[in-house]
């Protein structure tokens, strides 16, 4: 199997600090299945285990929290073995907030757009330990909004799979499409990350 990742990249992908729901994890497996079957998870889990990323589908707990470094790896990995581009790695993220437990179970209780406006910045914190969000604006009548993510400068793969997340999460709740374009990022010299939603 050829190089997906450098020994010098890994070292620098595991020096991410912080950690993420097993959910995350668990879901882009799935994602993997749903567009490459089984033999493409097996190559998958493979690929990782060459990388030293002990990961695989069947033991991973939704729950749990595991090192952010790995899903960076498992990201990057998934991106590059099936030759992704960025619109696969945002409908990645999109497919990831449908089928995310914890999720569903807010979706539950907040099925309104000011509940979720008022209460998505605690749910980051339930996915990651790392980073901080806010709604900077909301403006219901202008179907639209601005989502800021701080101190989360981890890899540029985030900006699309968030962005297809972000608008996957909206969607749920309005039931009709919306966009997410990433307006400001960090690995273009902006001091956070910003996401605009339209719908």
């Amino acid at each position: 199997m050829p190089e997906i990742i450098s020994p010098e990249e890994l070292a620098e992908l595991k020096k991410v600090p912080g950690e993420v729901r097993g959910s995350s994890l668990k879901s882009e497996f799935e994602f993997v299945i749903s567009e490459q079957g089984e033999a493409g998870l097996k190559r998958l889990e493979e690929a990782l285990e060459q990388l030293g990323c002990h990961l695989k589908y069947e033991e991973i707990k939704t729950m749990d929290f595991y090192p952010l470094w790995m899903d960076v790896v498992n990201m990057v990995t998934i991106k590059r073995l099936f030759n992704l581009n960025d619109q696969k790695i945002y409908e990645m993220g999109q497919r990831e907030a449908k089928f995310s437990l914890i999720i569903r179970i807010f979706m539950r209780y907040f099925f309104s757009i000011d509940k979720v406006v008022s209460e998505v910045p605690a749910i980051w914190k339930k996915f990651f330990t790392l980073g901080e969000l806010e709604i900077v604006k909301f403006d219901k009548d202008r179907k639209s909004a601005i989502v800021r993510i701080k101190n989360f400068k981890i890899n540029p793969i985030y900006c699309f799979n968030l962005a297809g997340y972000f608008a996957s999460v909206v969607q749920m709740v309005i039931g009709s499409e919306v966009i997410c374009k990433e307006t400001k990022c960090v690995f273009r010299g902006d001091p956070y990350d910003e996401f605009s939603l339209t719908w």
